[in-house]
């Protein structure tokens, strides 16, 4: 599924790295705890969060993820979107809950691979 789509399934506001959104992504996760992003999840391009400081991205740059959503319209702050320019992750933003933002994509056919 193509960033864009995400985009479009979630009603969501591209944050940071536009020129971005036209990649492909296969995967998809949905936590607020990081610590479990690190321990669990593997080979996921999309973080779906309602987590917003700078350790996000961090996580999301060591994980190789390139894509995050910030639902129940989080915004990140200006150091977070330096870093995702830095490290080429899109970041998006949308009104949408985690659990409803999750659904749209796994029903719109982005899976969560087991890991």
């Amino acid at each position: 599924m193509k960033i864009s789509t995400i985009k479009e399934i979630l009603e969501a506001e591209v944050l940071c790295c536009e020129e971005l959104v036209g990649s492909h992504v296969y995967s998809a996760c949905g936590s607020d705890m990081m610590s479990d992003v690190l321990a669990y999840v593997k080979d996921q391009a999309v973080l779906l969060t309602g987590l917003v400081n700078p350790q996000v991205i961090r996580t999301a740059e060591m994980m190789d993820m390139r894509c995050i959503v910030f639902v129940r319209s989080k915004k990140p702050s200006d150091e977070m979107l330096e870093l995702a320019r830095e490290s080429n992750i899109v970041l998006l933003s949308s009104a949408k809950r985690m659990y409803d933002a999750c659904g749209l994509l796994y029903q719109g056919g982005l899976i969560g691979k087991k890991g």
